[in-house]
């Protein structure tokens, strides 16, 4: 059972989460004796995208006593990659996935669209790859990556079919769609990805957006405004 945990983070209000397992875990936690940790506390969780000022995702984990194994990214804009740095400052080793893509983005200032702030950001290096297919395994729960450019070349969403869950980054947003006047962006492209790509999966199915409030595609298919003909 996929439980998702959303941060808020920065300035720019980026929607970064914390994914756990839940199966297996919950009897213990019914009898835990620490009525500070909710159901779900210990074990195994992946970070998806960290952006500015990531303390409260990261109290979060120590005070459930989780180990993230894996951040994933949906994209590389800075927004969603500021917190890298001080994520790998506490777990040195924590391997970073991002598409193929979007390799460059990582490290190069203006790719991610920090070159023109007073501090540039240089996230370190992706250790792997991704293409669109492929899975990940995340204890009983196997998430489908769904490659979603547009908004950047890399864009991905994290789908769940277990829980219904899709976490799209920044291609579709409640009552919107992610920003294409950016130097890597592609309208066209976008609205296809959304259309092809997101608007088949079933309506019940609950978007996590990387800002803004979450929404179902069933929602977005009646009444985003911004993709007609789906």
């Amino acid at each position: 059972m996929l439980k998702i945990e959303t941060f808020c983070l920065g300035d720019w209000q980026t929607n970064c989460y914390v994914l756990q397992d839940i199966a297996g875990h919950e009897a213990d936690q019914n009898g835990s004796d620490n009525p500070g940790k909710s159901g779900g506390g210990g074990g195994e969780c992946w970070i998806v995208d960290a952006g500015f000022y990531p303390a409260p995702m990261l109290s979060f984990i120590h005070e459930h006593d989780l180990v993230p194994t894996r951040v994933v990214l949906t994209h590389g804009h800075v927004d969603h990659i500021a917190g890298l740095a001080a994520l790998r400052a506490v777990w040195p080793d924590l391997p970073i996935y991002i598409h193929e893509a979007e390799a460059d983005f990582l490290t190069d200032p203006r790719l991610n669209l920090s070159a023109a702030l007073s501090t540039p950001v240089v996230a370190p290096s992706a250790t792997e790859l991704l293409q669109h297919g492929q899975t990940l395994t995340l204890g009983d729960t196997t998430l489908q990556l769904i490659h979603t450019p547009g908004h950047s070349p890399g864009g991905l969403t994290l789908y769940d079919a277990g829980s219904a869950s899709a976490l799209v980054g920044d291609a579709l947003f409640s009552g919107s769609v992610g920003r294409t006047d950016f130097p890597t962006s592609d309208g066209d492209l976008l609205l296809r990805s959304i259309r092809e790509r997101l608007y088949v999966l079933p309506d019940a199915t609950t978007v996590y957006a990387g800002h803004g409030p979450t929404t179902t595609i069933g929602r977005e298919k009646v009444g985003n405004p911004y993709v007609q003909g789906a």
